[in-house]
């Protein structure tokens, strides 16, 4: 690690950056949340965000596709940065296009599933693809159906949301993400909604997708994940980057005296 606050996370040189953020600062009115994090994620990390509530985790992953402009600094996805500017006190997106073109490489997967409930499993999972990326309905249909199969829900395409039960929904949210063809995944606790008894079949899935080299940023309060899965662990506390590195050496060795209290409250 870095300076207290940056970490550039990731020692996979040969592979190129799918994401990188530089001095990120956020501020809701007189709140400071995030206060200058710094991080990188090469092509294939699987990096665990951990913290705890309040301490800038959700806030960092919105801002890495704008749901939440940040005040200052850097973000790129894929090598192109987004570009920001000053309106009054405000910072805004210089250009709204070019946001929504970098949102298509994109993948967000949300803690309360964010499905459309007007909408059959199969329809939320090609709405993006159909309308947004303009890509043809049966060729986004079939890859659809292979994904649903893909996360075990196949036999549910036709239903609506109300009738699937939090997993399912939890897995149908995966699928839409995946049928964006995005370069990056973002899960926001995904698991957090969910009874006890259903997280297992989500953390399955996204075990798969890491198996198979998916770049993933995971805010997560699943230790066992982070611990197995990740590649990389970022620890938050009041909004800067307290420890980061390899999930084999920080659980075993936390250096950080806030970091081993949190450990010590998840057991």
């Amino acid at each position: 690690m870095s300076d207290r606050g940056t970490v550039l996370v990731s020692d996979n040189k040969d592979k190129s950056v799918a994401v990188s953020v530089k001095d990120l600062r956020k501020c809701f009115g007189p709140l400071e949340v995030l206060k200058g994090i710094s991080l990188e994620a090469h092509e294939g990390d699987v990096i665990s965000i951990l913290g705890s509530s309040g301490s800038g985790k959700s806030t960092m992953l919105r801002c890495l596709n704008m749901l939440e402009i940040p005040d200052s600094g850097e973000i790129r996805i894929g090598g192109e940065m987004y570009a920001l500017k000053k309106s009054g006190r405000r910072t805004v997106p210089a250009d709204r296009r070019q946001v929504d073109r970098m949102r298509e490489h994109i993948g967000m997967v949300f803690q309360n599933f964010n499905l459309w409930s007007h909408m059959t499993i199969l329809e939320n999972v090609i709405e993006a693809p159909v309308h947004v990326q303009k890509r043809n309905r049966a060729e986004c249909i079939a890859e659809a159906e292979a994904l649903l199969e893909r996360v075990g829900i196949a036999e549910k395409r036709n239903f609506y949301p109300a009738h699937l039960s939090g997993g399912q929904q939890q897995r149908a949210a995966i699928a839409r993400a995946l049928a964006q063809r995005p370069r990056v995944m973002l899960f926001d606790e995904p698991t957090s909604a969910l009874d006890p008894e259903l997280v297992g079949e989500v953390l399955k899935v996204m075990r798969s997708l890491a198996e198979e080299g998916r770049t993933m940023l995971v805010v997560t309060h699943e230790m066992a994940f982070a611990r197995d899965v990740s590649s990389k662990v970022v620890f938050l506390h009041r909004g800067v980057v307290e420890e980061a590195g390899e999930p084999s050496e920080l659980f075993r060795h936390p250096k950080s005296d806030r970091f081993r209290q949190f450990l010590a409250g998840t057991r």
